[in-house]
């Protein structure tokens, strides 16, 4: 009879469990379901939005790529120059705004500051329309960036610091190679712009300073190097005596201590060992010394000629027509917004 009474129980638990289980899967299936009846409750909305403003969205876009074709029009054929650098010493940031100060005189329309600056004619000055300097987006500038970090920091603070955080905390100014791009109506006179805008940086005093000293300590640490390279080839040399002085004894009969023997093998590897490590430590010095006997080094010069601008991303009619479209939905959207507001507010009044 217990026996029994404990059966029915377990089929009661196991019930209960079945229900409880079916009650969850129902649940997470309507969740999902919920998510995906949003997702396409709002795609309709979007389209019913519109659907119903179709007209104004055309007008606003139509009037923007008109006033874009004006603009362009009226500004005649525009030529680019690029100009990629890799700047040293922590010079980035003042690279940046001095390109800055070149694209405000030009906004300023300056033409005889700017003429005077980069030694160039009145009417080639006139012809700048615009100066602008980014940094060349590459992964492997923040993982060498990061690798050098926990090279020079402690294990505890490594630990503390992920790979994502040092990635969020990269900057443009970080980044080691920036292009400069000129854009001028005429396209035959860039080459004369780039020793101005690298000479503002590399006169300065203290990157003038500072590079100077790095230069100091690279030379003293590579003829140090190379004193303790000459030290360990003399004891190589020293060692190698040796042991052809104890292969003779062997030859001849005499006893030899092979406990010593073996210490001063294991001695002639820690040489060579030594020997590889300077070595390294020089090739590092020499590439040291090649990236960074300037303030800032040119990747690559600006080209002769300069390369038209057809690209329909920087077409100012592309642009001032997505413009008049952004703008046209914000309003739309401003308006939907305070209407709802509008009759939020009388039904809670009432």
């Amino acid at each position: 009879m217990s026996d029994q009474h404990h059966k029915e129980n377990e089929e009661v638990d196991l019930g209960s469990l079945f229900i409880i289980i079916g009650k969850g899967f129902s649940k997470l299936f309507s969740f999902i379901g919920s998510i995906f009846k949003t997702i396409f409750t709002f795609l309709i909305e979007v389209l019913l939005f519109f659907k119903e403003n179709i007209i104004k969205l055309g007008i606003a876009s139509l009037i923007g790529v008109g006033v874009g074709l004006l603009l362009e029009k009226n500004s005649g054929d525009r030529y680019e120059g690029n100009l990629y650098v890799k700047p040293n010493f922590g010079s980035t940031r003042e690279l940046y705004n001095s390109v800055k100060f070149y694209n405000d005189l030009v906004k300023q329309k300056k033409s005889t500051d700017l003429s005077t600056i980069f030694k160039i004619t009145p009417e080639e000055a006139q012809s700048l329309k615009s100066f602008k300097i980014n940094p060349v987006i590459n992964e492997n500038d923040i993982l060498t960036s990061f690798d050098e970090l926990i090279q020079v920091i402690d294990t505890s603070t490594v630990k503390s610091y992920s790979y994502e955080k040092f990635k969020n905390a990269f900057t443009k100014f970080d980044y080691k190679v920036h292009e400069i791009s000129v854009v001028s109506n005429k396209n035959n006179f860039f080459t004369k712009l780039s020793r101005p805008i690298i000479s503002s940086i590399i006169n300065n005093s203290y990157f003038k300073n500072l590079k100077k000293i790095n230069k100091q300590n690279l030379l003293r640490t590579d003829s140090l190097l190379r004193k303790n390279l000459q030290k360990a080839d003399s004891l190589h040399y020293l060692y190698k005596k040796v042991l052809l002085e104890e292969a003779k004894k062997t030859s001849s009969g005499t006893n030899i201590d092979l406990g010593q023997r073996t210490n001063n093998s294991n001695k002639e590897l820690k040489l060579f060992d030594t020997d590889i490590k300077i070595n390294e430590s020089l090739i590092e010095i020499n590439d040291d010394l090649s990236e960074k006997s300037e303030v800032i080094n040119i990747i690559s010069d600006f080209q002769p000629i300069g390369h038209e601008i057809k690209e329909i991303e920087k077409n100012k009619a592309f642009q001032f027509g997505l413009a008049g479209l952004a703008l046209m939905i914000a309003g739309l959207l401003l308006l939907k917004l305070n209407s709802y507001l509008e009759s939020y507010r009388s039904n809670k009044s009432s």
